[in-house]
């Protein structure tokens, strides 16, 4: 079972429908006992940082959440639910992160030609080999957002581009993280639903052995 952590920020109806589809059970819960019993959790999100740092802090949320992908649990943030993956961001003010992967959070640069939000469809470029990035490069998925994942190249596993190079989807070992929307993003999101489906099963496996 999938926990999908529920925090008032994140689209989690459209995402369980889509886990629904793909045949990967799931619950939307802010239980910490179910997020430890969980095999694999997603950290959806949409709106602001500072919110929702706050959202999970008040649900008591932050500490199973470290503790399950301390724990080796797939863990797969989505736009925000990704960006909250990272040490902090400046959106709004300075706030810190779940720090589970190095980098901060910043605001894509006003560039001529480009609108911020960035809302749209836009292809992946792979940069490193992973489970989510099979058959990935050249395709389009949906993205929703303002702020980008300044990281180091060793986290970046898929890049776009808009006004500049933003990373799409990033890793650290365990933890996941996708800056477009999978639920949104047609076959091709529910291909990555389905990879991250195998990454849960694998790792299931690995910790019954």
């Amino acid at each position: 079972m999938i926990a999908i952590i529920d925090y008032d920020t994140g689209n989690t109806s459209s995402l369980k429908k889509a886990l629904d589809f793909v045949g990967l059970s799931s619950q939307i819960t802010a239980d910490p006992a179910q997020i430890q019993a969980a095999s694999g959790i997603i950290l959806p999100g949409v709106g602001a940082f500072p919110l929702a740092m706050a959202k999970l802090e008040e649900r008591k949320l932050i500490a199973p959440i470290l503790a399950a992908a301390k724990s080796g649990k797939p863990l797969l943030g989505i736009c925000l639910g990704m960006q909250l993956l990272l040490t902090s961001s400046e959106e709004h003010t300075l706030t810190k992160g779940l720090d589970l992967i190095p980098g901060k959070v910043k605001k894509i640069p006003e560039k001529a030609g480009f609108k911020i939000p960035h809302m749209g469809w836009n292809n992946l470029i792979v940069r490193k080999e992973n489970k989510l990035t099979e058959n990935l490069n050249g395709r389009y998925v949906y993205f929703v957002h303002s702020y980008f994942a300044d990281t180091d190249s060793t986290y970046i596993s898929a890049v776009t581009t808009h006004s500049q190079v933003v990373p799409a989807l990033i890793q650290n070992n365990n933890v996941y993280g996708a800056q477009f929307h999978p639920e949104k993003s047609g076959d091709v999101g529910l291909e990555i639903l389905r990879q991250f489906k195998e990454v849960v099963k694998c790792a299931s496996t690995q910790q019954l052995t």
